[in-house]
């Protein structure tokens, strides 16, 4: 019998949503399917172009990725708007100092053949920090690829007070995913009890969820599942909504951990 069989989870997930979904039905799964945010690019791509220009020309000594989303739209923004300037930027790419936050930007850079060269221990705001805390950034000029438009003052008042040069772009924002309706009927399949887990996999999952109904109610309903996260940043913006944890990968914060982690939980008895 396959680990998940029979079990059926809800998942909130995006970009993704079919790899996550495959993945949870191949170990037996019944996958209800909630996409609760969207991912679009930045709605005018002026500034996006000219922080790239700047880049491309030696503008920066390191470069700041805190998604591997943000990278990828970047590149985007690039080919629909100004295909030229992609060999520019992909040279300075390659001759900047890549610090990234978690997995998914190094994996990003590794699928332009790039490395990144300073990880966070920690994939969070304050685990990049940590990572910079020693490295002598005054008179550096250091680019930072923000999540979504969340302008992160924390990253960008260390950098600051540092004595950095900082100079941030937003490639893309999260809107409203399902309608009211659609939210509605997550919850009541929660409140049903006839859901085994619901898995997020971004803040902005969390952020949209309790956003779009009263909280009260999204607390009561999550708290009748096993609530699962991808790793520490949804983790913390669940626990700071009163949301108790029951999954989440050790290390390694991607799809398939998470996968393994919720099999693992659902093998227990509750």
């Amino acid at each position: 019998m396959e680990p998940l069989s029979d079990r059926v989870i809800a998942i909130a997930e995006t970009r993704e949503l079919d790899v996550f979904a495959a993945l949870l039905e191949r170990r037996g799964a019944r996958v209800l399917r909630y996409p609760l945010v969207q991912i679009i690019d930045a709605p005018d791509p002026a500034p996006v172009l000219v922080w790239l220009r700047a880049f491309a020309g030696g503008g920066c000594d390191d470069l700041i990725l805190l998604t591997g989303e943000g990278l990828r739209r970047l590149l985007r923004c690039i080919d629909g708007h100004e295909p030229a300037l992609r060999p520019p930027f992909l040279a300075s790419l390659a001759a900047v100092r890549k610090i990234t936050r978690g997995p998914k930007p190094a994996r990003a850079l590794r699928e332009l053949g790039l490395a990144s060269d300073l990880a966070a221990a920690v994939p969070t705001t304050e685990g990049v920090i940590e990572s910079l805390r020693n490295q002598g950034l005054a008179g550096r000029r250091v680019g930072v690829q923000l999540y979504g438009e969340e302008p992160n003052r924390t990253l960008i008042g260390f950098l600051e007070g540092a004595g950095a040069r900082v100079f941030a772009v937003a490639p893309y924002r999260y809107a409203d995913g399902p309608a009211a309706a659609a939210i509605d009927g997550l919850l009541r399949e929660l409140e049903s009890g006839r859901v085994d887990a619901i898995a997020f996999t971004s803040k902005a999952q969390v952020e949209r969820l309790f956003a779009a109904a009263n909280p009260e109610r999204v607390r009561a309903a999550l708290a009748a599942t096993n609530v699962a996260a991808v790793g520490p940043v949804v983790a913390a913006t669940l626990a700071a909504r009163g949301v108790a944890i029951a999954a989440t990968p050790e290390s390694s914060w991607f799809m398939k951990p998470l996968t393994a982690a919720l099999s693992e939980r659902l093998a227990r008895p509750t």
